[in-house]
């Protein structure tokens, strides 16, 4: 017997279709992709706009609205709680800078960094700093994490294929990252993050990479949870 409420279900089947048109979408295209009348989409539409979760354009056209923001913001201080003590141990088990990075737009953002306890040539990650998601372990893994496209490049499918990206001097002369999505429905369509490390050449890529996919697994379970 199904457990899920179809009405919910659809609404935010809705939300993340939305999610993936930045310049919008009708409530035709919308019902055609949920297989619902049109009326029946239009309803769904109405009633995520009254909760400010969709926004329609000048010509009618819904795009996510503010409240999807506000969502995330208080998210956010959760992801802190539960993904500050997988770092400080992915950091220590990898002797690099862990991080946690989300996407925000066409940029990539670290959001949380633990760094090694040793004293180590550190690569300059820090909390804040932000780069095109084409370029970086990070936002490589973050558009692997998402629906597959005619145009993903061919480093997003392999990280894909892989379950992780790495990347060697794309952000930093001599810098290589290592790279997992966080493959979690909690991270759409509000967020979308991954877990990785950055350090110098003398990164031990091999147990970078199962280090890296094993904590964004265990991340992916905890915020799930």
């Amino acid at each position: 017997m199904a457990t899920t409420l179809q009405t919910l279900d659809r609404g935010l089947y809705a939300l993340e279709i939305v999610a993936e048109h930045a310049e919008g979408i009708s409530v035709a295209e919308l019902a055609e992709r949920l297989d619902v009348h049109r009326a029946i989409a239009y309803r769904i539409a109405t009633t995520l706009e009254q909760h400010g979760l969709v926004a329609r354009t000048s010509e009618g056209a819904l795009r996510l609205g503010a409240g999807i923001s506000l969502l995330a913001s208080r998210f956010e201080p959760q992801l802190r709680a539960v993904a500050q003590p997988l770092l400080q141990a992915l950091a220590k088990a990898t002797r690099a800078t862990a991080f946690v990075s989300v996407a925000q737009g066409e940029e990539c953002v670290v959001l949380l960094v633990a760094e090694p306890e040793e004293g180590l040539l550190r690569v300059g990650y820090r909390v804040g700093s932000r780069h095109p998601l084409l370029l970086g372990a990070a936002g490589i893994a973050i558009l692997a994490g998402r629906t597959p496209r005619d145009d993903d490049s061919e480093a997003v499918r392999q990280a894909r294929a892989d379950g992780y990206s790495l990347t060697r001097g794309q952000l930093q002369r001599g810098a290589v990252g290592v790279a997992s999505p966080v493959a979690t429905p909690q991270f759409r369509p509000g967020i979308e993050a991954c877990v990785g490390v950055v350090a110098m050449d003398d990164l031990d890529t091999e147990r970078a990479i199962r280090e890296v996919k094993a904590h964004a697994r265990q991340l992916a379970e905890l915020v799930g949870r």
